[in-house]
């Protein structure tokens, strides 16, 4: 296997002291199992978490994002429940997305009734689709071989965390040009206050392997709920030579969580990524979302759309890193924001020495409801080749007056007007989606939250 290549990314730096008291997670509660290897891995991740420092916004990336009232010392990791006291998954998670569309596959775990199904034929075809620790259990060589390759454990506090405690998740593994036709779908349930919920993602595409994948991250909304409940998640994407992936990320916590993910894909040459990333949910999140295309003819395109009320605060931090000639990446981030919620985006197209013919384009839209709202979007480029094509945007804007009084005029209430004028700013994010039932589910947590505002 390739190492993966040195990747020139924003300046890192972290502060001498915490501002935050420590977590009272120990060293017992990391998970362990019959492999050596796999146990040192998690141990050098506890490490890591046990020398980093919380970051604090005199950090660069977390400038505009303020951690200090998470409640550190009130967490505990959250217990696994016998099947009987578990609840149902939501109806309104499964329904709206899986509208429609045949499954090839499903899991659904966290605090719901676990239930997982894989089509026959694709486990004959050495297709693995599992959750996180039932892989580590029965597939301990195939994990000790992809686990950590995309995102090292070392890269910051919360990941290092994410790292040792990660019993949940999911690891889907396509081998060398196995086509799966209908979608893969897995859906992570959280539960009450206080609780932490810690989960390790592993999409791995051999060569010429090709699937679609939809995952959901859910939980109750308690609005103004005074008990914070911890999501801490890493996601790992191989995309091998000629591969194709399909991954839509749905992401609708309830209002008291606290989420802090890293994401990362690696695509090979000629292999393609589409990436497809929504948030609906949380009090705060910071999320990191990372490509790095490091062979010729690598393609990507990134798709996120979020919608921010009450208090919410959702910051995005993106990379496109060029490592290769004639690599192409695009990515368009859409958010509406109402009450006195609040996003960042912040965004950087890294082109490395040599990599001529690369093709990278960046956009982050944002359309501002109330006063209250506010937005912060930063594009960046960082071009060290020449023969490249490189652009970017951002806007920050309020509903067109325009549009909003022919609406008006003919004769549709305020309320559906606005509803009708939101729906049609994600219309190009949307078009993207190849999923009716997620599109169902989006333009649901619109009219949701613009009914109750």
């Amino acid at each position: 296997m390739k190492p993966a290549p040195e990747i020139k990314a924003r300046k890192k730096t972290h502060l001498s002291q915490d501002r935050l008291a420590p977590f009272t997670f120990t060293n017992d509660m990391v998970p362990r199992t019959a492999d050596e290897d796999l146990n040192a891995y998690r141990q050098s991740a506890w490490e890591a978490y046990q020398s980093l420092p919380f970051p604090t916004r005199k950090d660069d990336a977390w400038r505009r994002t303020d951690i200090r009232g998470l409640e550190t010392t009130k967490f505990v990791l959250h217990q696994k429940l016998t099947q009987a006291e578990m609840q149902s998954a939501p109806e309104r998670c499964l329904e709206s997305i899986n509208k429609g569309e045949e499954r090839a596959g499903q899991i659904i775990s966290g605090m719901a009734r676990n239930e997982k199904t894989l089509d026959v034929g694709l486990v004959e075809k050495g297709v693995i689709f599992d959750d996180f620790h039932t892989a580590e259990l029965t597939h301990p060589d195939l994990m000790k071989t992809i686990l950590g390759q995309i995102v090292s454990p070392e890269e910051d506090k919360f990941t290092a965390l994410a790292a040792a405690l990660a019993k949940d998740g999911v690891v889907l593994y396509v081998p060398e040009n196995v086509i799966i036709d209908f979608p893969l779908y897995s859906l992570y349930c959280g539960g009450g206050g206080q609780q932490t919920f810690v989960n390790h993602l592993v999409i791995w595409l051999e060569d010429g392997a090709q699937v679609t994948f939809v995952h959901e991250s859910a939980s109750p909304d308690i609005p103004h709920s005074s008990e914070q409940v911890l999501h801490n998640g890493i996601v790992e994407i191989h995309v091998g030579k000629r591969a194709r992936l399909n991954f839509v990320e749905l992401q609708s916590w309830g209002d008291n969580v606290w989420s802090f993910t890293r994401e990362r894909a690696r695509v090979l040459e000629d292999g393609n990524l589409e990436w497809i990333f929504g948030a609906m949910g949380t009090h705060l999140t910071k999320n990191f979302s990372e490509i790095n295309l490091i062979e010729p003819g690598a393609f990507a395109r990134m798709s996120g759309f979020y919608f921010a009320n009450r208090q919410q605060h959702l910051d995005h931090d993106t990379q496109q890193n060029h490592l290769a000639v004639n690599t192409t990446s695009d990515l368009l981030f859409k958010g509406a924001l109402m009450d006195e919620s609040r996003s960042v985006w912040q965004g950087m197209i890294y082109v490395a020495p040599g990599a001529i013919g690369t093709d990278g384009y960046q956009a982050n839209r944002n359309l501002i409801l109330s006063k209250g709202a506010r937005a912060d979007s930063i594009p960046g480029l960082e071009i060290l080749a020449d023969d490249v094509r490189c652009t970017h945007g951002a806007t920050v804007g309020k509903i067109d007056e325009n549009e909003l009084f022919y609406l008006l005029s003919r004769g549709i209430p305020l309320n559906e007007a606005e509803q009708l004028i939101v729906e049609g700013f994600y219309a190009q994010i949307m078009e993207r989606i190849p999923f009716e039932g997620v599109k169902d589910r989006f333009s649901e947590a619109i009219r949701e939250k613009m009914t109750n505002r």
